[in-house]
């Protein structure tokens, strides 16, 4: 298990390893739709974390990607089709992080937070927009921030 995660309850770390593929979830529907390419680039990231990350969390995403294909097209073959069920059960999932980020090393969570939030805006862009312009839309530009997590540098 991650160093870093030692003092957390056994609930705490199995969500915060899930974080990856939940804010991957969150951004690729929140336009309604989960398509193709913001499937692929989920999984291009998570595979680019375990080996370019942040030196401190490539131990982390190795863990946390594993089979991470497999964990995304589970999560979501089991989450509600309708967008605002969906977003409500993601984002809840996403605040109950917040109990895990405030028991890890300071200089872990902010990285980690950071990370997650590059994850998010990668996946945003992937669909793209017309020529490149307005490549985040207006659903996904409201959740990229990933604001249900709480800054872990404040």
């Amino acid at each position: 298990m991650i160093q870093e995660f030692e003092n957390l309850e056994p609930q705490e770390k199995e969500l915060m390893m899930g974080l990856p593929v939940y804010v991957a979830v969150l951004i690729a529907g929140a336009d309604g739709e989960i398509d193709n390419k913001e499937v692929s680039r989920a999984i291009y990231l998570a595979n680019d974390k375990m080996k370019h990350a942040r030196k401190d969390l490539i131990p982390y995403y190795r863990e946390a990607n594993q089979d991470f294909e497999d964990k995304l097209k589970m999560l979501i073959a089991n989450l509600p089709k309708d967008v605002k069920e969906r977003q409500e059960i993601l984002v809840s999932k996403l605040k109950e992080a917040n109990a895990g980020f405030k028991k890890l090393p300071k200089k872990f969570a902010i990285e980690l937070y950071a990370s997650l939030k590059e994850i998010a805006k990668s996946i945003a862009e992937a669909s793209g927009g017309v020529f490149g312009y307005m490549s985040i839309d207006y659903e996904e530009s409201k959740l990229i921030d990933l604001k249900m997590i709480k800054d872990p540098s404040l």
